[in-house]
């Protein structure tokens, strides 16, 4: 009797869950340095905001070329592709002193403004995870990729803190920030070298060979809709603004932003198996949707917090609830469509995703620049509820194959 195709593919797990630890790792320092490193090469709030803007906007024009090219190429080829990319990028930031070019690459290059994996990496690893184990599995192992990934950048958060130690050290602040990002440039080769250890036959199997959406269309089509509303929401808020508001709000430190940011990354971190628990029990719509809610009122609170002890701990209270979705929306888009049009439906919810998402941290930006540091917390988890509502009423009556079984 053939072997099941998720057993061919068993190895393929344990590579991905590596390289993202890697990238995810030098994600988590590079986004607290961006506006730090731009701030000391001159630029304002609203020319930062526009950096992260331009970066989740070409993540998304990147991310639905590979969502179509992916079903022509392999994917292992693809992400060895996009590591080097990656290594691009860090090397661009440290050697450039030419504004426009930080601009260029924060659209073409895999700058990742946001919290959580928004990348090209997603519609090419998704589809291989949930290829790589039984429908009973698949929410637990989406968990594990999100535990290792929340993990490492968690950590990356902790060595933002470097260019300080190193300054004390006696290097220049901009000389210790671009030593940063030839890290990162470092760490996108190192995933490169990893990618390329997928098996050959661990990408296209024959059954699954990836197609274009068809008879999923309809149900991924709302799904994206839904999810631009939540990464619109989420733009404002992105780590990179967050550090920034901290730092004008309360002149938070570079430091004490790393040590603060690897606690959240931490939250983050354990709730992910947390989600494949709860998800068991309650479906993964229920997961998504009651873990988000709470996450959101307590950012409405933070936005009018008086001290930043209250603040850091409203802060912590969203991280602990407010990534519990990720694995479970993960999984829910790879459970409810065909098995070869995956990579499609990975990119087609990724792409809306980012596009939303581009739009509004220029916006924050500029209100922060006016003056008006509360509105964005609070427009962010207003619409953030009105995603999570719209969704519980369109599909708490659309199972995943686990659910219907049990």
């Amino acid at each position: 009797m053939a072997e099941p195709d998720h057993l061919k593919r068993k190895d393929t797990a344990p590579i991905v869950f590596v390289a993202r630890a890697l990238r995810d790792f030098g994600d988590g320092f590079v986004v607290l340095l961006v506006p730090f490193y731009l701030a000391a090469r001159g630029l304002d709030a609203f020319e930062i905001g526009v950096v992260a803007t331009l970066g989740l906007f070409g993540s998304a024009l990147t991310t639905l070329a590979i969502g179509w090219i992916s079903q022509r190429f392999d994917e292992r080829l693809l992400l060895i592709a996009a590591s080097i990319l990656m290594a691009a990028t860090g090397l661009t930031f440290a050697i450039s002193e030419v504004t426009a070019l930080f601009l260029l690459m924060a659209f073409i290059g895999t700058i990742n403004p946001s919290s959580g994996s928004v990348s090209i990496f997603v519609p090419l690893e998704h589809p291989l995870l949930a290829g790589s184990v039984a429908d009973r599995e698949r929410t637990t192992t989406f968990a594990r990729y999100s535990l290792i990934g929340a993990l490492a950048a968690a950590f990356g958060s902790l060595a933002a803190g470097s260019p300080q130690l190193l300054a004390r050290a006696g290097m220049t602040e901009i000389g210790a920030l671009q030593l940063m990002f030839l890290a990162y440039a470092l760490l996108g080769l190192a995933c490169a070298a990893i990618y390329a250890r997928i098996p050959r036959d661990g990408a296209h199997a024959a059954q699954t060979r990836p197609a274009p959406l068809t008879r999923s269309r309809g149900i991924v089509l709302r799904l994206a809709a839904l999810f631009s509303i939540d990464a619109f929401a989420g733009g404002f808020v992105v780590p990179m603004l967050m550090a920034l508001w901290l730092l004008q709000k309360f002149e938070l430190s570079l430091a004490s932003a790393g040590v603060f940011f690897m606690a959240t990354g931490l939250l983050s971190a354990i709730s992910q198996p947390v989600a494949g628990w709860l998800s068991a029990r309650i479906g993964l719509v229920n997961t998504m949707v009651w873990t988000h809610i709470p996450a959101s009122l307590a950012l409405i609170a933070t936005a009018f917090a008086p001290t930043l002890e209250l603040a850091l701990a409203l802060l912590l209270l969203r991280a602990l609830l407010s990534q519990m979705d990720v694995p479970a929306r993960s999984s829910y888009v790879m459970a409810v469509v065909m098995p070869e049009e995956r990579a499609a439906a990975a990119s087609v919810t990724s792409v809306p995703r980012s596009l939303a998402a581009a739009a509004s941290p220029a916006i924050a930006g500029a209100l922060f620049t006016a003056g008006y540091s509360a509105l964005p917390l609070v427009i962010c988890a207003v619409l953030k509820i009105a995603y999570d509502l719209t969704l519980l009423a369109l599909f708490r009556n659309v199972r995943p194959p686990e659910e219907m079984q049990a």
